[in-house]
């Protein structure tokens, strides 16, 4: 797998984003709702005794969650399925270039498009919030955790994304597809886990099993790598308790894994697709 060869497909990779103006959406998303839910949280800052960075960066974390994946999602599901439906994937595959590469060329503009847009995003929050005088050295250093696990968690949707675009044979099912990785991973996950919670009512498997499982999908390993910032993080989020009962570093493990599992499991689809 030649570098130059990944880096000329993400450069073009790159151009089609911009041109299909992905990147300005997804900073755009992301920089209006931060900034939304900094300028609310700054009546709120006060009465928990913390920074307002500290706030934004809590009430941030959430949107990340539920945000980043989605837009990781949207940059990502015809990544395959509409190259295949517009006849250029067969054109690609006749160059001598392997299956691999081209994904990865693909994920790593994809990657760069998210990262420029977390940065951007969530950067103008952290510049409001130090204008407004509610920023210390403590809530900067969440801010720069939740923007890498933002990046992570962002990564591992993109290659979530592509798996479902191998699987596809148009892009419609592959944006369905797309919808309900979301649906599973971010939302419906969440809510089976807190049934479970209440069902169990302080058991074993609130106090032991709870964490390992909560750590093991992305969307809230960035939660919990979020909240190990700083004590004023876990005030903030209540998610104090779930992070203290997992070894130190396990969260980011889980953000740093899924990526690269996610894109073996593309690559592992993509070399089965018949263009």
């Amino acid at each position: 797998m030649s570098p130059g060869r990944v880096l000329a497909i993400a450069e073009t990779e790159f151009r089609i984003l911009r041109r299909n103006r992905w990147l300005f959406i997804a900073t755009a998303l992301l920089s209006v709702f931060a900034l939304a839910l900094t300028i609310s949280g700054a009546s709120t800052s006060g009465a928990l005794g913390v920074d307002l960075l500290t706030i934004s960066v809590a009430s941030m974390t959430t949107l990340a969650v539920y945000l980043v994946p989605l837009v990781a999602l949207l940059m990502s599901f015809e990544a395959i399925a509409g190259d295949a439906e517009r006849g250029s994937l067969a054109l690609l595959l006749t160059y001598p270039v392997s299956r691999g590469t081209l994904l990865l060329g693909k994920f790593v503009a994809h990657v760069a498009g998210l990262a420029i847009a977390v940065v951007i995003g969530f950067g103008l929050t952290g510049v409001v919030a130090f204008a407004m005088g509610g920023a210390g050295p403590e809530s900067g250093l969440a801010l720069l955790r939740l923007m890498a696990g933002s990046i992570l968690l962002g990564a591992a949707f993109l290659a979530f994304g592509y798996v479902v675009s191998g699987f596809s044979r148009s892009v419609a099912a592959a944006a369905g597809g797309a919808g309900f990785v979301w649906l599973i991973l971010v939302v419906l996950y969440d809510l089976v886990l807190l049934a479970m919670v209440i069902w169990d009512n302080g058991g074993a498997f609130s106090r032991q099993v709870f964490p390992w499982v909560l750590a093991a999908n992305p969307a809230d390993a960035l939660r919990l790598f979020s909240v190990t910032a700083s004590t004023e993080q876990a005030l903030a989020t209540g998610m104090g308790a779930a992070a203290n009962a997992l070894p130190q570093g396990v969260a980011l493990l889980s953000l740093l894994l899924w990526p690269v599992a996610g894109l073996m499991l593309a690559r592992l689809v993509f070399g089965r697709r018949v263009p």
